[in-house]
């Protein structure tokens, strides 16, 4: 017959540790199908204590379409559990013919509805930082380049402010002309499959003035000006076929050019996504968040 084996150990009532999922909170009133994932820690909902949390805001990469917003949740609990409110959120698709800057007008105004509701999910208002990947990357950049640009600006929550103290950009456009100038040009010579020439022309339009104008509203490198801005932390894949490696080194020296706290990270051999990821880069952000938001 064997023994049984005893241990103990204490409960845990500050719920350390712990994060819980609040789906499918919309955000706005004017896309009501606009919604945020909220990854929060346990004891913003279940204690009473006063306790207000730092806020990571995540746009995951789409294309400027719809973002798969579950993609990275196991890796931004994470963050959850390490004291953050995470919010991973939705925003207007090109492929329904929202054009730029759509997307970047939907995630202020996500922020924004986020300090607007800071008693709800008990939200530090000083410290709310964004984080975006591909797409969603050139949202983070633009974010933190545009805070409280009224050019970006929708009517809802007009009194919050949708300024972040830090960003973090993982393989996002940053030169979006250079990018994306030669895919258009491209489809002047062999048409686009169907698909991309929705995604082009639902997000740039249909003629080459607007295309060129809304080409700059939605390029980063081209709005660093000398003034304050937050940090910026840039990694980017050394083999990433979609967007090259230089955007992120390119845009990584401007911003140093003009003052601004910059790092960046190359990851050797890394593609688009995928073997991109490992548990050292996450601590590697981690690091960055933790000290400066």
């Amino acid at each position: 017959m064997a023994e049984v084996i005893y241990s103990e150990l204490d409960h845990n009532p500050s719920f350390s540790g712990l994060a819980e999922i609040l789906p499918d909170v919309s955000y706005s009133a004017a896309w009501p199908e606009l919604k945020m994932t909220l990854i929060v820690p346990q004891a913003a909902q279940r204690l009473d204590d006063g306790r207000r949390y730092p806020v990571i805001l995540f746009v995951q990469g789409s294309a400027w379409t719809s973002p798969n917003i579950y993609y990275e949740i196991p890796q931004l609990s994470q963050f959850a559990q390490k004291g953050y409110i995470v919010a991973t959120i939705t925003h207007r698709s090109a492929l329904d013919g929202h054009r730029a800057p759509a997307f970047l007008e939907d995630v202020k105004t996500a922020i924004r509805f986020l300090r607007e509701k800071a008693d709800t999910y008990k939200v530090d208002v000083r410290r709310i930082g964004i984080w975006g990947t591909s797409s969603g990357g050139n949202t983070a950049l633009l974010v933190g380049l545009t805070g409280d640009d009224p050019t970006y600006r929708t009517g809802e929550y007009p009194d919050q402010s949708d300024h972040v103290r830090v960003v973090v950009d993982c393989f996002g456009p940053a030169d979006t002309p250079r990018l994306l100038e030669g895919a258009l040009r491209q489809a002047g010579d062999q048409p686009l499959d169907e698909e991309n020439q929705k995604l082009f022309l639902g997000l740039l339009g249909q003629t080459p003035e607007e295309q060129k104008e809304r080409l700059s509203l939605m390029n980063p490198i081209e709005k660093i000006a000398d003034k304050p801005y937050p940090p910026f932390l840039l990694i980017h894949g050394d083999a990433d076929p979609v967007v090259p490696y230089e955007q992120s080194e390119k845009m990584a020296e401007a911003l140093a050019h003009h003052g601004i706290h910059t790092e960046l990270i190359r990851v050797r051999g890394a593609e688009h996504e995928g073997s991109f990821w490992s548990q050292e880069l996450l601590k590697k952000i981690w690091d960055f968040i933790g000290r400066l938001l």
